[in-house]
């Protein structure tokens, strides 16, 4: 069903919030609507990851019953999450819901990653804290003798992360994790009316996420020119794409970041990985995090499952059907 008249009006209520203004403010209205813990109901583990001398928080989600044996523990792969909100807003607390539901929909340990926000800790503090704890996982499996997969998983910023984690690990020679889920990634560098992509302009006004503080995002994150110009801060800038994980990229038809996103899945399958990407229909940015009972988040999981199973190539057209009757 597409978005209608008054959902419209209020989506374009929602966009008129100046980030760099009201960013703390956002903070303390995300930290006062937490919900009390219910922690009866699943289980999680806090530990932290030493970077330097920062300590990295982490929150770890099993996707049962079962009592967390380290991460020796080989009874489920592991995704690394990556948490959206601008590199600026949000952490393991506000995306402890999403990070649950991942868990339970993929059968897959999600460990959380709490990294640094800007503008308090511009780039690259954030990239250097979500290398860190997966280096951290890499290392725990090498010392464990175990072979489960790894998986980096992120939304927004998080799918920037995600993105640039994979290329930073390449360029220095280390190892790589099995698969990247990247979420409507930010993967560019200019969200003005200058963007090579017609979605910034299409969808940058009135669905919540405008182009305008996409770029007040960037300019707490990123900072200077120079920055803007890094690969590991706008991955579509990157010199080669090569050698790189089996890729899924989900986008949403009314975010302004969705063509770079694609554009970013493109660009890797010219170089020769294994790409798949997918659009979800009247969708707008953020709707990942939505409860399991919308659609578009159920058929999200079901590609993301898929995926992960490695059956994408055979849910091909099952997945066109499903979106031609959406």
């Amino acid at each position: 069903m597409a978005i209608n008249k008054y959902m419209r009006a209020a989506l374009k209520l929602l966009s008129h919030v100046d980030i760099k203004k009201n960013y703390k403010r956002i903070r303390q209205v995300q930290q006062a609507a937490r919900k009390p813990r219910i922690k009866l109901t699943y289980k999680t583990w806090d530990y932290a990851v030493k970077n330097g001398a920062c300590s990295v928080p982490i929150r770890i989600f099993s996707p049962d019953k079962l009592v967390f044996a380290g991460f020796a523990d080989t009874r489920h792969p592991v995704i690394v999450f990556f948490h959206g909100g601008g590199w600026v807003t949000n952490d393991i607390d506000t995306y402890e819901k999403t990070c649950l539901t991942i868990a339970r929909q993929t059968k897959h340990m999600v460990i959380a990653v709490d990294y640094r926000l800007a503008p308090e800790h511009p780039f690259p503090a954030a990239l250097e804290d979500c290398c860190a704890v997966v280096r951290s996982v890499m290392r725990q499996q090498r010392l464990a003798g175990t072979a489960r997969k790894i998986i980096l998983m992120g939304d927004s910023a998080g799918g920037n992360l995600a993105a640039a984690v994979s290329l930073y690990l390449r360029d220095k020679g280390e190892q790589l994790p099995d698969k990247q889920i990247l979420i409507y990634p930010a993967t560019f560098n200019d969200h003005t009316d200058a963007s090579p992509f017609p979605s910034i302009v299409e969808n940058g006004a009135d669905y919540v996420l405008t182009s305008k503080h996409i770029c007040d995002y960037m300019d707490m994150y990123c900072g200077d020119a120079i920055n803007r110009q890094n690969p590991y801060c706008a991955p579509l800038l990157a010199g080669d794409f090569s050698r790189q994980p089996e890729t899924l990229v989900i986008t949403a038809q009314f975010d302004p970041l969705r063509d770079e996103g694609e554009a970013y899945a493109h660009a890797l399958a010219a170089a020769g990985n294994r790409v798949v990407t997918r659009r979800i229909p009247n969708a707008i940015h953020g709707y990942f995090t939505l409860s399991i009972r919308f659609n578009i988040v159920k058929e999200s999981y079901r590609m993301i499952n898929h995926f992960l199973e490695g059956e994408t190539a055979a849910h091909e057209q099952a997945h066109e059907a499903r979106m031609a009757q959406a």
